[in-house]
């Protein structure tokens, strides 16, 4: 009899992640409603700090990204693991560190986003005591999936740990590099680089955090879910070592294609549109041997909800990353950049792939750790349809949206004037899409809470298995391998060869963009008139950052006429080399400006932030009392500078001591001028609004700009 050795899964701490992600897709899905529907209608942003667009937006994209889909990660993993590898996980200790590390660190995300604490990085705001945290939890969750690893009683590794294994070490590589940065105090830190070189490096981070924490582990999800839940083989070995091994290598050259047309050198656009075009091919791979691992199944796909879920989110997996490819593309993205096509098209991936393989696995991993039936099917099946429905309300309008917005934008008129040289008008225009858009999140919303029920009454309906029994023969009973064999098995007898070639194939990318940028002065050409920012600028700039102005506001005027016309001179690299972080944007729900310093009176922008349909009829910018409100804190001022300085700034030797009473020079002066127009509240020159006011006045005006069109 050959020899068996018994033990037991540890489903407790799946459990607790699936709950964790449970819970936190309710909170990221109506964080994003309510700033949608604040698109729609302003008066929803309440007139408060913490409730705004500009700080709720990215607590909703760090809820979906990290909470929910994070979660659902991690509970995907443990899981599979465990039975993929048949062993339990290496460590109980390491386990339970990982699970409530990460619930602390989205607690931490949820109290400081609102509160304006924020490193203005896509997908990456949280704060460097925070960056620390993820990094110590990420460790953990390294250290106990490679033990468990190495302690196995499988030999060969199944595709699905390739793609754990480079999630984890990528993620690593973009969490350290995007996060070199200088703290200031304990809230509020520069980063390492500085304008063009900081948004290389944050593309680089922003793009392969899609790839990395939304696509590779979901693409392990999928081979072993799938397949698990159609009782079919996966339909090509040979079709996934392509994919692996490619999408891993090309996915980290891509992130210049945020950045085309803007002041980033034309080789790493070139180069980041070259391999997004490449992408389709590996990524396409991974969407058919999905699809086709159900070749005559289609009668249960029919029947079953769960399948119904997994071929959508695998469709719209193979949707989104054919598009993105084409988004890179230079004439397309002339279109797409800055306008809602391109939310629309992040969408199919994070409500299509993320979402709809989240709910597939949720229904049929439930009912195996409580050892019970989904509760209904007929409710699975009424979730599929409204949440398919939602997603289609949400994506179709946001193009139409897009499509509007760009054709707008770039209109003349027979005579060579701008069609609509107000920018406004290509907002009122359309706000009926941004309603269509609310209305499929709400569909969305409803879906979530008909599969929150419905799991809550499966659960209720079981008995949790805590440690699941299983037995399997001991690695000592692996055979020698002398025969021929497929020469990929090789490497996935030894997990640490496989960690180190990965590592190789992501690195590869990031060290020939990053490098030559980073390294070599003359790719950002210095103009002589560029100067650092006054500290009463300085702090003007950390207040925009923190009310996230940046979120609806680009500050990169692009080389095309229509640009050029609208806004002025259009935006050169060595503008932005006292930038940390840079401020270019990913979306224009109002205009540029990187040209708008000395373009209206102060009075105008004192107006503007206090009732912004005071200068801008039917305009959708919430309102920004509290700037007029609140006194300006000047008692880290000094430590700003000094942190500037040490980056490279060059600030006078000793300017620290004498920065606050620059400052307060300055203000009087803005001070000074808005008392001319009429402007005279208590302590005027002390206020917040001061230093906003500075630094929107100071934009652009380095450089002497073209004559401007009407805004």
């Amino acid at each position: 009899m050959a020899q068996v050795e018994r033990f037991s899964y540890d489903n407790a701490i799946v459990r607790k992640f699936a709950y964790a992600t449970i819970i936190f897709g309710v909170v990221g899905i109506l964080v994003g409603l309510i700033a949608a529907l604040q698109l729609v209608f302003p008066t929803l942003n309440l007139g408060i700090p913490y409730t705004t667009f500009g700080r709720i937006r990215p607590l909703h994209t760090n809820a979906a990204i990290f909470a929910f889909v994070g979660n659902g990660i991690f509970m995907g993993v443990y899981y599979s693991l465990q039975r993929l590898l048949k062993t339990r996980m290496f460590s109980k200790g390491l386990s339970e560190f990982h699970f409530w590390g990460w619930q602390a660190i989205i607690l931490a995300a949820a109290i400081t986003l609102p509160l304006g604490i924020t490193s203005a990085k896509e997908y990456a705001e949280l704060e460097w005591p925070i960056d620390l945290a993820i990094a110590a939890v990420w460790v953990a969750f390294g250290i106990n999936m490679f033990g468990t690893i190495l302690k196995r009683r499988e030999q060969h590794l199944y595709v699905a740990i390739w793609f754990y294994i480079a999630t984890w070490v990528t993620v690593t590589v973009l969490h350290i590099g995007n996060n070199l940065e200088l703290p200031v105090h304990l809230w509020k830190s520069y980063p390492v680089f500085a304008g063009v070189q900081d948004a290389l490096i944050q593309w680089w981070y922003g793009h392969n955090a899609v790839a990395f924490f939304l696509t590779t582990p979901y693409l392990g999800l999928m081979y072993y879910y799938l397949p698990k839940a159609a009782n079919r083989p996966v339909y090509s070995y040979k079709l996934s070592i392509i994919h692996f091994w490619a999408l891993i290598f090309i996915y980290i050259w891509a992130g210049p294609h945020h950045l085309l047309y803007t002041s980033l050198p034309d080789w790493a656009q070139s180069l980041g549109t070259v391999f997004s075009v490449m992408l389709i091919a590996p990524s396409w791979g991974g969407m058919l041997n999905g699809l086709l691992t159900l070749r005559g199944a289609w009668d249960r796909v029919r029947q079953d909800p769960i399948l119904k879920f997994m071929v959508v989110a695998v469709t719209a997996y193979g949707m989104s990353t054919f598009e993105g490819p084409m988004l890179s593309i230079k004439s397309v993205n002339a279109i797409s950049h800055y306008t809602d096509w391109t939310i629309g098209h992040v969408h199919i991936g994070t409500l299509g792939w993320n979402g709809f393989l989240t709910f597939g696995i949720l229904y049929w991993l439930i009912p195996r750790l409580f050892n019970t039936k989904l509760h209904s099917l007929k409710l699975a099946n009424a979730h599929f349809w409204i949440g398919t429905l939602g997603i289609l309300f949400y994506a179709i309008p946001l193009y139409w949206a897009g499509w509007t917005q760009s054709l707008m934008w770039k209109q003349f008129t027979p005579d060579g004037f701008l069609q609509y040289g107000n920018f406004l008008e290509t907002v009122t225009q359309i706000i009926p899409m941004y309603g269509l858009r609310a209305l499929g999140g709400t569909l969305y919303v409803a879906g979530y809470f008909v599969m929150v029920y419905n799991l809550i009454k499966t659960i209720q309906a079981g008995s949790f298995i805590g440690d699941e029994a299983a037995e399997a023969p001991p690695a000592s009973t692996w055979a020698a391998h002398h025969g021929k064999e497929h020469w990929h098995r090789w490497i996935e007898r030894r997990p640490v060869q496989m960690l180190i070639a990965a590592t190789i194939a992501i690195l590869i990318g990031g060290m020939v963009e990053i490098f030559p940028m980073a390294m070599i002065d003359d790719q950002v050409p210095r103009i002589e008139s560029v100067t650092p920012y006054t500290p009463l600028e300085l702090e003007g700039r950390d207040i925009y950052i923190r009310e996230g102005c940046l979120g609806c506001h680009s500050q990169m005027v692009r080389p095309f006429r229509s640009e050029t016309e609208r806004y002025g001179e259009y935006s050169k690299s060595g503008e932005f080399i006292y930038d940390r972080p840079f401020l270019w944007g990913s979306k224009r729900t109002g205009p540029d400006l990187h040209r708008v310093g000395g373009k209206y009176p102060h009075s105008w922008h004192y107006n503007h932030m206090y009732e912004p349909q005071s200068t801008s009829p039917g305009s959708i910018m919430p309102p920004y009392p509290w700037l007029l409100r609140d006194e300006l804190n000047t008692s880290n001022t000094a430590a700003k500078i000094r942190a500037l300085q040490t980056l490279g700034t060059p600030y006078p030797e000793g300017y620290d001591q004498i920065a606050v009473e620059d400052l307060q020079k300055q203000a009087k002066i803005v001070a000074d001028n808005l008392r001319k127009d009429g402007i005279d509240d208590d302590k005027l020159e002390e206020k917040e609004i001061i230093a906003v006011i500075a630094y929107l006045q100071r934009l652009g005006t380095d450089i002497k700009p073209k004559p401007q069109a009407g805004n």
